[in-house]
């Protein structure tokens, strides 16, 4: 019945054949067979994530600010050291399903980087849904390229690691070099501190006499950005040792007398340049200098040379929790930017609308 003749142009072979019945069988045993019902739950289009909010030890009180901004408590974390410094972490309760932010700073030394990594992998394997990493200030991002020989690139090896570990995507802040976004493939939110110092500038000076100035090359295209928000003038340092062991040559690109000055960069370590650019400052007749910077590394001797500068005021952000006090050092909270930039995330909203508003 189910045969198949051959014809001169078609002749089929015995194996040939007998597939064709059995493939013949199978689809007319599928037809009669009734299909099994299965009992499953409806997918509801849209529905959130539960949220949660873990931190490291890094920026504690940070963390618990940014909480605080969303109404939602700190998540329960164990995180202790080893008599020999292993670190150990384990989440208290379960973050299946969640939607997770791990907040962790990752400043020297390199334990804050492998906490972070450690809390990415413990939340992949306890099924959180999602997890950002929230990196207000993302450590060895001065290592960016390969500009000698033999030398790590150190920034892209941070961003594998992390995407590796399982994050799925990085919340940041005034990356040292911004192309760093392009060193993983997940998804990178990339704010700007300069938000927070432009609204303090502009309701503590007069901007009409006001300039911006970069301490070092680098920092110019930074520098421009605040003086168009600002509107207001622009210069530039320009640093130059002549011959080696030679005391470097200061050179001010534009008209800073008779000015108020500030000075804007990514984040200040040693105080050496910004301090020489301030004295270079001051000696061209400027009439005050404040400066701007979000990360507070401030190691070695800067806070000695911050007090004995012409530097008035020094704003930074608590992306880094400072190490002593200082009375020129103003500390403006970022607590508030982040919760926004999360709830954006959260919700599948849009986070660069927070750099128009």
């Amino acid at each position: 019945m189910w045969g198949f003749e051959s014809s001169p142009g078609n002749d089929y072979t015995v194996q040939e054949r007998g597939d064709a019945h059995r493939l013949l069988f199978f689809c007319v045993q599928r037809m009669l067979t009734p299909p099994i019902l299965m009992d499953v739950a409806p997918i509801r289009a849209g529905s959130p994530l539960p949220i949660a909010i873990v931190a490291g030890r890094s920026t504690p009180a940070l963390a618990r600010e940014i909480a605080d901004e969303l109404s939602q408590r700190l998540g329960e974390v164990t995180i202790r050291n080893f008599a020999d410094g292993e670190i150990y972490v384990r989440f208290e309760e379960s973050i299946r399903g969640t939607d997770l932010f791990l907040v962790q700073s990752t400043p020297a030394p390199a334990d804050h980087w492998m906490e972070l990594l450690l809390l990415v992998d413990a939340a992949k394997r306890a099924s959180a849904a999602r997890i950002t990493a929230v990196v207000p200030y993302f450590g060895y991002a001065r290592q960016d390229r390969k500009d000698q020989p033999r030398v790590s690139i150190a920034a892209k090896l941070c961003t594998n690691l992390l995407e590796r570990a399982g994050a799925d995507r990085i919340l940041t802040m005034d990356l040292h070099a911004p192309q760093i976004q392009g060193f993983t493939d997940a998804p990178v939110d990339h704010l700007y501190g300069s938000r927070l110092f432009i609204d303090y500038v502009q309701e503590m000076e007069d901007t009409a006499n006001l300039v911006v100035v970069a301490p070092d090359v680098g920092a110019s295209k930074r520098a421009r950005a605040y003086a168009e928000r600002l509107q207001c003038d622009l210069a530039l340092i320009d640093k130059r040792r002549p011959r080696a062991n030679e005391v470097e040559v200061m050179h001010i690109i534009g008209q800073v007398n008779g000015k108020h000055a500030l000075l804007v960069d990514d984040m200040i370590d040693t105080a050496g340049t910004l301090t020489q650019a301030a004295y270079a400052l001051s000696e061209h007749g400027a009439l005050s200098i404040m400066a701007a910077c979000t990360h507070p590394l401030l190691s070695g001797p800067a806070y000695d040379r911050i007090e004995r500068s012409p530097i008035s005021k020094l704003l930074v952000t608590n992306t880094i929790p400072l190490q002593q006090t200082a009375q020129k050092i103003h500390v403006l909270s970022v607590a508030s930017y982040f919760a926004d930039a999360i709830q954006r995330i959260h919700n599948h909203d849009s986070v660069s609308t927070l750099f128009a508003e």
